[in-house]
């Protein structure tokens, strides 16, 4: 994100294939992980996102959905950028960070809020999580 913000282009620009159509629509078969994060040597990735925009060159938000696994619970370091970030839980429980309140949410729950403020999501528990989360990042 903070590439994308300073080059003073889209995040999506890194993930998609310059495709576009309306609607975008992406089915769940067809699918493909993105990336993952929060892995490294000797440590198994604890996000995976599938990104639910790619190819829609116009879009103004990124749209993903998210398997948060427990190993995102290890180690929780905030981070923070311009924009907002909407999650709802799909499945499982998770844990936000927010600033300095921690707030947990379950299966149908979401949150909203200014990504400026320092945030963090783990998974709550010994089940990955589930989520939609839309990321925008003003221009």
């Amino acid at each position: 994100m903070k590439i994308a913000r300073a080059l003073g282009v889209r995040l999506g620009t890194f993930l998609d294939d310059q495709e576009s159509s309306d609607p975008y629509i992406v089915r769940q078969a067809e699918r493909a992980s993105e990336f993952s994060v929060l892995g490294g040597k000797n440590k198994a990735e604890a996000l995976n996102f599938y990104s639910l925009g790619k190819g829609k060159t116009d879009r103004h938000m990124e749209p993903f959905f998210v398997e948060i696994l427990p190993e995102s619970a290890k180690e929780k370091t905030l981070s923070s950028h311009e924009g907002e970030e909407f999650i709802a839980v799909l499945k499982g429980s998770i844990e936000v960070i927010y600033g300095n309140e921690t707030h947990v949410l379950n299966t149908g729950d979401s949150v909203y809020y200014n990504s400026i403020v320092p945030h963090y999501v783990s998974c709550l528990g010994p089940e990955k999580a589930e989520i939609h989360a839309v990321i925008y990042i003003p221009e």
